[in-house]
């Protein structure tokens, strides 16, 4: 917790002051993360100071800013490519942490549709750690590939999509308009021969699989994302002229019919017991499944509820991604050196060896 004190002790002009920084914090973060490829914070430091941002802005609203990262997703697309605006907003996802909050997540889901004993069945899909992307097919023919980016606008990237083995360039019994979308991602092992390739010849290796997948996805040269083993797992859609089906492990079943690669993990959930199962069941697995995950998302099953719930400005009501608890890593306390300050005073100073903690090097 950063050293401006607890929420609720907070005065009006702390709280200004402590959303100011958050704000420049989390924003830097986005871009850091979205549009470079190079995260400067762990996944878990960047969820505690966007739900201490949430907090002190649920505690004072008129304070909230315009630049308030609780109402962007994504970041600003890089100039360097050229500009798709999505015809459906790619939306980020609320997050839970704890048991309590998926049991809240279900009560707030009933609440708004005015249900009391009726049941509502969930999928409960691993949340891959990879980079977005949004596939668009008119007459079964890919038109665009295009990033999430902002959640409005996103990076034209067709041509290197199209090098994917995951990534159909035709398809046969599809809607006349589909847009399929996705996270492209790196598998552990491959990611491990691609550092090893590059720490050979010289060339600047990865922190990890995600900003490997994304660095590689997003290269001006599409011969270099060909020689790149990216793979794509197929989860959602956007624009459709016709319904893939009435519900969402119906719609991914037909995704999968049509070609694409979806999670074999994805399962239906009748009850919270049984989400919470999933979870830990998925979570057992999280050390073998060969690709980096950081937790489990829930999704109301019934498209129609889905669409009586709705979105808020930046995420659905009808789902949400039950986060793993922060990684820990263990280090080596290589030294111990005294400062002097200027007082005098003797302060020691603990030398550690880096280690990598949720991708990036502390």
């Amino acid at each position: 917790m950063p050293a401006n004190g607890e929420v609720g002790e907070l005065t009006e002009a702390q709280a200004k002051a402590e959303l100011k920084r958050l704000s420049n914090v989390l924003n830097q973060a986005n871009t850091d993360y979205h549009r470079d490829d190079a995260p400067t914070i762990s996944d878990a430091e960047y969820d505690a100071l966007k739900a201490r941002n949430l907090e002190i802005e649920a505690r004072f609203p008129h304070l909230i800013r315009g630049d308030t990262p609780s109402s962007r997703v994504g970041s600003e697309p890089s100039s360097t490519f050229q500009k798709i605006e999505h015809s459906v907003p790619m939306l980020s996802l609320g997050n839970a942490f704890s048991q309590e909050d998926v049991v809240d997540f279900e009560s707030s889901i009933k609440k708004y549709l005015g249900l009391n004993s009726e049941r509502v069945t969930y999928t409960a899909e691993p949340k891959i750690d990879g980079l977005s992307l949004s596939l668009r097919y008119e007459a079964g023919k890919l038109v665009y590939a295009a990033t999430r980016g902002d959640g409005k606008t996103g990076e034209n990237v067709t041509a290197n999509a199209m090098t994917l083995d995951d990534v159909p360039e035709s398809l046969t019994g599809a809607p006349e308009v589909l847009e399929v979308r996705g996270e492209v991602y790196m598998a552990h092992a491959d990611f491990e021969q691609l550092n090893q390739k590059q720490a050979d010849a010289g060339a600047k290796t990865f922190a990890n699989p995600r900003n490997a997948a994304a660095g590689s996805l997003r290269q001006l040269d599409p011969s270099i994302t060909a020689a790149r083993p990216l793979k794509f797992f197929a989860y959602a859609w956007g624009s459709v002229s016709e319904p893939l089906s009435d519900t969402q492990i119906g719609a991914i079943e037909r995704l999968s019919s049509l070609g694409f690669a979806t999670n074999p993990l994805t399962a239906v959930c009748n009850s919270t017991d049984e989400i919470l199962e999933h979870y830990s069941r998925i979570e057992e697995q999280r050390a073998t499944l060969g690709y980096d995950i950081d937790g489990v998302v829930y999704k109301v099953n019934d498209l129609g509820l889905q669409r009586r719930l709705g979105f808020r400005s930046t995420t659905p009501r009808w789902a949400v991604a039950h986060k793993f608890a922060a990684e820990l890593a263990w280090t080596r306390l290589e030294a111990i050196d005294i400062q002097v300050g200027r007082t005098g005073a003797l302060s020691p100073v603990a030398r550690l060896l880096p280690v990598t903690v949720g991708g990036v090097v502390v």
